[in-house]
C-alpha cells in the first residue's frame, strides 16, 4: 500500500526517524509485528523490563491509523459507559477493564514526559451534550466516572456554551486527564525510547508469515526472519498477510480529518477561551482542537466514502465556519483519512492465536490512551505478571465479523439515521427551556 498522498498535518511538520528495512535472520524474546501505539509501547514497556525485542513495521513508523488521527488523549470509552461495560464483563472483569481505561491518560502523558515528546497539552477534554437527553446520559456518565475516582466533573449549561461557544449545547463533562498530542511525534518518542534501550525496529519489513516452531515462533519477511518465543500482532484493522487474523474481528471505519489555515488569536478566544479539546455527543460527532500555531483540527465520516477526500475537505471546514461562528469558511491546508477498528461491542479484546501468539485491537475512536495501554498489557502477557484470562483486556475468540463486507457499509448507515436524529434531538431541545443550566 503505497504513502497516501497529501501527508497528513502531523506528518508534514514533525521530524521524522527513519528505521532500517530487515535483512538475514534474528533470535528475539519477542517478535511485535505493527509500529502503531499499541506495538511501540508494548515495545518500550518490554525493553524496559529488559527483553530483547524486535519489530516489525511493513510500511513506516505511524503509517496507519495511529499517525492519521486528531491527536485527542481521551481516557475513556466513545460508545460505553461504566453500568455498560459491567454489565458485559461482569462486576469483577469490568472493573479491572475501567481501572485500565481511566489510566489512560496519565500513562500517555508520562510517557511524553520521560521521553521528551513534543507538543503534548494535558489541558483536559470537553465532552458537550447537544440535546437534553443526552445532558441527562453524560451527567450520569460523570458521576460514574467519579466513582472510581476520575477527575471529571459536570459542567452546567452555561459554563458549556461559555468554553465552546456553541449555545446548542446543555452541559459537558470535562475530563481533567485528558488532553492533546501530535500522535506522529508520539509514535516517533515512543520508538526512539524502545529504540534507546535496546529493542531493533524496521520499517518496511512487512510479515508475510508466522509460523510455529518447536520452541517458538519463526516471523517471516521477504527478506529473512525471526525467531522469537512469543509474537505480537498489532496491525489494528490492517488486513495484510497475518494481519487478517486481527483486521477480520474488526469492522473498519473510515474517518477524515483536516488541518485549516492558522486562525487569528481573538477568533479563538471567543471559542475556546481555554483552548480545550472538545467531541460532542451527536452521532454525526462534532469535535475540534487546536494546534500550537492555531489551526484548528476537526473530522468527520462520510456517507459516501469513494473518493471523498476533496469533498469532506469542504464539508468539515463548512461545518467549522458554521457551528463556532467563524468569520469566513476556513481554508483546509490538510486533509487525510485514517481507519478506525471497531468491535460489535464497542469494547477492546484480546486474541489468542497459538501459544505464545496474542494480539489486541478495538480502540473504538479511543486509540491514543487506549492502545497505549494495550501496549503495557500486551507486554504484561508476555512477561508472565499476570495470567491470560486475568488480563484487564478481555480474551475474546478471535472470529471473523459476521457478514464482515455487509458490516463494512454500516457505518454510512448508521451516519444517515444519526444525522436524522441528531436534527430532531436538536429541535426538540430549541423548544424545550434547558433544566440543565443550574
Amino acid at each position: 500500500m503505497p504513502e497516501p498522498n497529501p501527508p497528513t498535518f502531523w506528518h508534514a511538520t514533525t521530524e521524522l526517524t527513519a528505521y532500517p528495512q530487515f535483512e538475514g535472520d534474528a533470535c528475539a524474546d519477542v517478535a511485535v509485528i505493527g509500529g502503531g501505539f499499541t506495538g511501540l509501547s508494548a515495545a518500550l514497556r518490554l525493553a524496559e523490563r529488559g527483553a530483547s525485542v524486535v519489530l516489525l513495521e511493513a510500511h513506516s513508523i505511524a503509517f496507519g491509523a495511529s499517525g492519521r488521527n486528531a491527536g485527542f488523549v481521551v481516557p475513556n470509552f466513545s460508545k460505553a459507559d461504566p453500568t455498560y461495560v459491567a454489565s458485559k464483563l461482569g462486576e469483577e472483569k469490568g472493573q479491572k477493564l475501567l481501572r485500565l481505561v481511566a489510566q489512560g491518560g496519565d500513562r500517555v502523558f508520562e510517557i511524553a514526559r520521560q521521553y521528551g515528546i513534543e507538543d503534548a497539552q494535558r489541558s483536559g477534554w470537553l465532552q458537550p451534550a447537544h440535546s437534553l437527553e443526552m445532558a441527562e446520559v453524560v451527567r450520569k456518565r460523570v458521576e460514574a466516572w467519579q466513582l472510581f475516582g476520575r477527575p471529571v466533573e459536570w459542567l452546567d449549561a452555561e459554563e458549556a456554551r461559555k468554553r465552546t461557544g456553541i449555545r446548542l449545547y446543555q452541559g459537558a463533562l470535562f475530563d481533567r486527564s485528558g488532553g492533546t498530542i501530535n500522535p506522529v511525534a508520539y509514535a516517533h518518542g515512543l520508538a526512539r525510547g524502545a529504540a534507546a534501550l535496546g529493542a531493533r525496529i524496521y520499517e518496511q519489513s512487512s510479515v508475510t508469515a508466522v509460523e510455529a516452531e518447536a520452541n517458538g515462533w519463526r516471523v517471516v519477511t521477504p527478506a529473512g526472519s525471526v525467531r522469537a518465543g512469543h509474537v505480537l500482532l498489532c496491525t489494528n484493522a490492517f488486513g495484510e498477510g497475518p494481519a487478517e487474523r486481527l483486521g477480520r474481528t474488526t469492522i473498519p471505519l473510515q474517518v477524515y480529518q483536516i488541518a485549516t489555515e492558522p486562525l487569528d488569536a481573538a477568533v479563538i478566544a471567543r471559542f475556546s477561551p481555554r483552548r480545550e479539546p472538545m467531541s460532542d455527543t451527536r452521532a454525526n460527532i462534532f469535535s475540534y482542537r487546536l494546534t500550537r500555531d492555531n489551526r484548528l483540527i476537526s473530522g468527520g465520516m462520510a456517507i459516501l466514502p469513494l473518493g471523498a477526500e476533496r469533498r469532506m475537505a469542504r464539508t468539515i471546514a463548512d461545518r467549522l465556519a458554521c457551528e463556532l461562528r467563524l468569520p469566513s469558511v476556513p481554508r483546509a491546508d490538510y486533509i487525510w483519512r485514517g481507519t478506525a477498528a471497531v468491535t460489535t461491542d464497542f469494547l477492546p479484546h484480546l486474541y489468542k492465536f497459538g501459544q505464545n501468539f496474542i494480539g489486541a485491537t478495538g480502540c473504538n475512536g479511543r486509540g491514543i490512551a487506549m492502545t497505549t495501554m494495550f501496549g503495557d498489557v500486551l507486554a504484561d502477557a508476555v512477561l508472565g505478571s499476570i495470567p491470560l484470562d486475568q488480563l484487564a483486556v478481555p480474551l475474546m475468540p478471535a472470529e471473523t465479523v459476521p457478514f464482515r463486507k455487509i458490516a463494512r457499509a454500516a457505518p454510512s448507515f448508521f451516519l444517515i439515521r444519526g444525522l436524522m436524529s441528531d436534527r430532531r434531538a436538536i429541535t426538540r431541545a430549541a423548544h424545550k427551556p434547558s433544566s440543565t443550566a443550574a
